[in-house]
């Protein structure tokens, strides 16, 4: 599941989103999290460590924001962010920690058409590209 994230998110509705994924085993991936407010990613940050860490406890069955929930051990949880644009807010430390870092760039189109070009025989592929 992808969302795309706004500042009209609040921590109930988070909740409720971790609620089903966790329930159904899904992965979901959160665009531009950062465009959450910073008041609403700390308690993020908080409901998110909670399930991550009785994922790794295996314990499957416990209560979360007032619910009985049954977490299926494949739910996962992803981020996208475009730091650096208007609107945007750092997220916490105690929400880096929960993710991995992997930086992103565009690719060169030029170098990918002269290698898929080469690939189907073209002798003159840079010049074509």
């Amino acid at each position: 599941v992808v969302f795309n994230c706004s500042g009209d998110m609040d921590h109930i509705m988070v909740a409720t989103f971790f609620k089903g994924l966790a329930s159904t085993g899904a992965w979901a991936c959160f665009d531009e999290f950062n465009r959450i407010n910073v008041e609403v990613l700390s308690v993020v940050a908080q409901q998110l460590q909670t399930l991550l860490e009785r994922k790794r406890a295996q314990d499957y069955e416990f209560d979360f924001e007032g619910s009985l929930i049954f977490m299926k051990p494949t739910f996962s949880v992803f981020i996208t962010m475009n730091p650096g644009y208007a609107g945007r807010t750092e997220l916490p430390d105690n929400l880096k920690a929960l993710f991995r870092a992997v930086a992103m760039m565009v690719p060169d189109y030029a170098v990918i058409g002269e290698i898929k070009l080469y690939s189907f025989g073209f002798e003159h592929a840079r010049d074509l590209a």
